[in-house]
């Protein structure tokens, strides 16, 4: 009887957010190691949130990652991965096998999952989406280093995000676009999820990935900064705590805010139902970013 009730006194935890939330949009951007974990029930368990979150009448829409995966197909294909200031180097052959591995691999897998969760979703490709601007990267001594068909993304294009959410139907999106050459290029997922958000004027933003949030110490759990002000950025990156690949994650979250998106989570999508528990319990877990 005593756990019946405890799962009675969860659901009404939940209440007073399901009531706040129903029919907002949150952008989800589903990334990390744990995608391609070999137990499906957590591989599968982002899924069943995001079920879980058209349930409840919120509009969830999911932009994914899959670097991991692109280096093996990459691999496979006797091609060697190359990165340069944390940028994978994407010459043509690269781009073919980017397209192929984060749209017509994971992305219908992803939304296939949705689907026999008892879910809606329908898969885009994010050329079909996004549009993009080229990515240049600065070197030591000034000069301009070229990564290749590596964009960020700038504009996102809604008609058919927006027909999805009035059908209640989840968009799923590869984080790729098209540049102003009419060429693919392959863009950051966190910056393409940030654009997105702003664009459909979200809600809220969830970042997930394959660390507990923000951490004072990357290598101590235990320093996780529970709560971040944009005010408190700068500083941070001084000090070397917001580092690497944190920074488009931050550098994102602050953008999408400053743009009228409520707040920003950095949550461990490892952790069962993350997605869940930040957004429908008191205390919350990762990260949160706020104005």
């Amino acid at each position: 009887m005593q756990n019946l009730i405890s799962k009675a006194e969860t659901l009404l935890e939940a209440l007073p957010y399901i009531q706040r939330f129903r029919h907002e949009t949150f952008v989800i951007k589903y990334g990390g190691s744990f995608m391609d974990s070999p137990d499906p029930a957590v591989r599968d368990g982002v899924c069943r949130d995001i079920v879980f979150l058209e349930a409840a009448g919120i509009n969830p829409v999911v932009v994914h990652g899959g670097g991991k995966a692109i280096t093996r197909a990459m691999e496979e294909a006797g091609l060697k991965a190359q990165f340069v200031q944390g940028m994978r180097v994407t010459d043509q052959q690269t781009i073919e096998v980017v397209e192929q591995v984060l749209s017509r691999a994971i992305n219908p897998q992803i939304t296939a999952t949705i689907n026999a969760l008892g879910g809606q979703a329908r898969g885009f490709s994010g050329t079909d989406i996004f549009t993009c601007r080229k990515m240049w990267l600065a070197a030591k001594d000034g000069t301009r280093l070229d990564p290749g068909y590596v964009g960020e993304v700038c504009e996102a294009r809604l008609a058919e995000i927006e027909a999805c959410l009035r059908d209640n139907i989840t968009p799923v999106i590869s984080p790729t676009a098209r540049g102003e050459d009419g060429a693919i290029y392959n863009c950051n997922a966190d910056v393409a999820a940030a654009q997105l958000a702003i664009a459909l004027k979200a809600r809220r933003l969830v970042f997930m990935s394959d660390v507990p949030g923000l951490l004072r110490n990357p290598q101590d759990p235990t320093t996780l900064i529970p709560h971040l002000q944009t005010s408190e950025v700068a500083s941070l990156k001084a000090a070397g705590i917001i580092d690497r690949g944190m920074i488009p994650k931050v550098d994102s979250a602050v953008a999408a805010l400053l743009a009228g998106v409520e707040k920003v989570s950095l949550v461990d999508g490892r952790v069962p139902h993350s997605v869940m528990l930040e957004i429908f319990t008191d205390a919350g877990i990762g990260t949160e970013v706020v104005k």
